[in-house]
């Protein structure tokens, strides 16, 4: 039994009454594991029938998976899922994001739920992903890097910042918000070492504050989920409950609590709050170049058989972007990085790569996904091959990355910093 603290124990009690010894006797057991397809690349699970997966109910798209090791797979390194605890799903569910959608996506790292967003917007509209605290910023631009996603901006901001760029800008926002961890004790042993009393109190006031932020930057008819993952009242429905009294605009329309000795999952909590106003129509723009520089027109007729063309350009980078005001915001991905324009020629990133489909490439080069030569080129190893110029490499028709071929060898571009032992 893993040794909880008392006064969270007795809240609990007051919480459950005659249903507390079924939920304490859940800490017996270990947590559920899920993973969460990429529709941005899959359109089902039959791919991966070897991770022995069985459907998550509230999360079509989730999967529990038992006795393997997903994240150590070379279909992990293509994006073609995200791991993530299954309860953690729940909220996205509830946002009900549909195409075109315009959506914030305030706390986001590591980005599970903002990669889940994505894939419900597949590919049109927006996604801005925000993290205040940059280490944790790096990571999530990273995992939307995985996942293929072209149409998200990941900012690394206060949230009161991203107010003067963003005000009634947008018509779904997620506030997955930083809280005690209650509900995770199962899996996360120093969140129980950090839990007090004290600390429940300071992350409810600092929730208040995040959804008056959030408001500002909402449409008149938007939406606004905020979600935890603890138990505790004072961040759940207290936070509610005052912000519905400041803002009379607003109703909940749902909310709910998640047990883990109701569910397979671990503890969350999600409120649907709705602003009851005019709704609005706002067109993304992507603003049109006329003029290509000819090193990344020469790559693009050599190497896709799809056309492509940027309209942003930071230093040397390349960007294709929506035209969204970012001045004066701390920004780490700026919609889709196509590459890098150096001396003489342009090199490609890997997110151009993970952003494609097999079928987009001229020149392809497969590896089995068990074969040693897979392994070879995550480790960072060259490749024999015939091919000469860029070239996919590509596992089971998708693509992990890029090679560079002189006909005999093709040196490997899979990042330095991404690189290790399958």
């Amino acid at each position: 039994m893993i040794d909880l603290p008392i006064e969270f124990k007795n809240n609990m009690k007051q919480i459950l009454n005659e249903e507390y010894d079924l939920f304490i006797d859940t800490y017996n057991y270990p947590p559920y594991k899920g993973l969460r397809i990429n529709t941005l690349k899959i359109s089902d699970e039959s791919l991966l029938k070897e991770f022995n997966l069985t459907s998550i109910p509230w999360c079509k798209e989730g999967y529990y998976y038992n006795n393997s090791t997903p994240g150590k797979h070379v279909y992990h390194e293509m994006g073609l899922y995200y791991l993530q605890e299954p309860s953690a799903m729940s909220a996205v569910q509830a946002l009900d994001v549909q195409k075109g959608d315009m959506v914030l996506d305030l706390c986001a790292a590591p980005g599970g739920k903002s990669t889940q967003i994505a894939s419900k917007l597949q590919g049109e509209g927006l996604l801005v992903s925000n993290e205040i605290i940059p280490s944790r910023a790096k990571v999530l631009s990273s995992n939307i890097e995985r996942m293929g996603i072209k149409n998200a901006i990941v900012t690394n901001e206060d949230p009161k910042k991203l107010v003067n760029n963003f005000a009634g800008f947008f018509n779904k926002i997620l506030v997955d918000a930083p809280c005690s961890g209650e509900g995770m004790f199962r899996k996360n042993n120093d969140a129980i070492k950090e839990w007090s009393m004290e600390n429940v109190l300071m992350c409810a006031k600092r929730q208040e504050e995040i959804l008056d932020i959030a408001e500002k930057m909402l449409q008149d008819d938007g939406t606004i989920v905020f979600s935890t993952c603890t138990f505790s009242k004072y961040e759940n429905e207290s936070v509610v409950e005052k912000f519905l009294l400041k803002h009379k605009d607003f109703k909940c329309e749902k909310q709910e609590r998640l047990y883990p000795h109701k569910i397979k999952g671990e503890g969350h909590f999600y409120a649907v709050l709705k602003r009851n106003g005019i709704k609005e129509y706002k067109k993304l723009e992507y603003p049109v170049l006329k003029k290509m520089d000819k090193n990344f027109v020469q790559f693009a007729s050599d190497t896709l058989n799809i056309p492509l063309s940027y309209n942003l350009c930071y230093g040397d980078n390349l960007y294709y972007s929506p035209k969204v005001n970012l001045n004066g915001i701390k920004t780490l991905r700026v919609g889709l990085h196509l590459g890098e324009l150096k001396k003489n020629r342009f090199e490609p990133s890997h997110s151009l790569a993970l952003a494609l489909e097999s079928k987009d490439f001229k020149n392809v080069v497969l590896l089995d996904k068990d074969s040693l030569e897979v392994k070879k080129y995550i480790a960072g190893e060259s490749i024999n091959s015939d091919v000469k110029g860029w070239a996919c490499v590509s596992v089971d028709n998708y693509p992990l990355g890029w090679i560079k071929g002189d006909g005999n060898i093709a040196k490997n571009h899979y990042p330095k910093g991404l690189r290790k032992e399958l």
